[in-house]
């Protein structure tokens, strides 16, 4: 079998099929297939940079589609590395990048989407959510006591997030990203599954390395002590909200080059189904560019080498 088959195939194995049941233990966390290796895998990926590079451009042109890609993770999983390597052909100017921290006052003034609607790509753009509106279905499933502070109705206690408030939050999520996606924004959305062991390594590593210590906080050791609980919600939030026109991918993220290439081989065959092509040209606009040739061609004659 070809490695382009294969990586194909096991990018299948990766999209969660809807309607689901995620456990997220028989996903796995790291690459070991013989078929493919390091090597192999970076000729691939920079053959995919090149080609998103080429459909970015056609995604301009074109202006009906908006491209939408998130990330979550748990810490150190490597969204940023993800986002640099896999972007890194992409042209700046139609590309925009939106890291969502904890949601300020003035954010928790307004509805939990209200922040991420408003970051959204326009047409022939592509958007990516370093973390996302997902976080309302992840941190504060892991921590209810901040849906508080957003004020809701009905909401007066932690005894009063029950089952059916995640429900009916999974519900949201999905018609807002159902309208996006009949509006023209493609979606795609990868869990970068990362082992406990494999985090505690990178931990260890941004803790010896003085030019990673800025990369490590406190914050994220408490976090680790949640690993079950953060388990149980992505599994929950990706069986409920992986769709065809919103996709999730669970990516082995132990081994950071494999994940790079997965990321970018979704991102290339999403692509490849759009029907976007470089707008055609009507004769009356081909005759006016062949006359704009022809005055520019004349200039050159006339003030000799045309450099005055």
């Amino acid at each position: 079998m070809k490695v382009k088959d294969k990586l194909l195939e096991y990018l299948d194995e990766c999209r969660v099929k809807p309607g689901k049941e995620v456990n997220l233990k028989k996903y796995k966390t790291d690459f070991e297939h013989e078929d493919l290796s390091k090597e192999e895998g970076a000729e691939l990926l920079q053959f995919g940079i090149q080609k998103l590079a080429e459909m970015q451009d056609k995604l301009y042109a074109h202006n009906k589609y908006s491209v939408l890609i998130i990330f979550q993770a748990m810490d150190a999983a490597g969204k940023d590395g993800a986002i640099k390597h896999v972007m890194s052909g992409l042209n700046p100017q139609g590309v925009r990048v939106t890291s969502f921290k904890a949601p300020t006052s003035h954010e928790l003034e307004h509805d939990y989407l209200w922040r991420h609607y408003i970051a959204l790509p326009a047409r022939g753009e592509i958007g990516i959510f370093n973390r996302s509106h997902y976080e309302n279905v992840l941190v504060t499933r892991v921590h209810p006591e901040y849906i508080l502070g957003e004020n809701l109705p009905d909401i007066n206690s932690v005894k009063d997030i029950d089952q059916s408030f995640w429900d009916k939050r999974f519900e949201q999520i999905n018609c807002f990203e159902k309208t996006l996606a009949d509006n023209g924004t493609v979606i795609l959305k990868f869990f970068l599954h990362l082992s406990k062991k494999e985090q505690k390594k990178r931990f260890l590593e941004r803790i010896d390395n003085p030019s990673k210590n800025w990369k490590f906080s406190s914050a994220d050791l408490k976090e680790r002590g949640f690993w079950k609980d953060y388990r149980k919600a992505y599994e929950d939030a990706i069986a409920n909200t992986s769709k065809d026109h919103a996709p999730w991918f669970v990516v082995p993220a132990d081994d950071k080059w494999f994940a790079r290439l997965v990321i970018a081989a979704a991102i290339y065959y999403e692509f490849q189904k759009l029907d976007i092509e470089y707008p055609t040209v009507s004769e009356t606009q081909k005759a006016d560019l062949m006359k704009a040739k022809d005055m520019l061609m004349k200039e050159g004659e006339e003030n000799g080498d045309g450099s005055n």
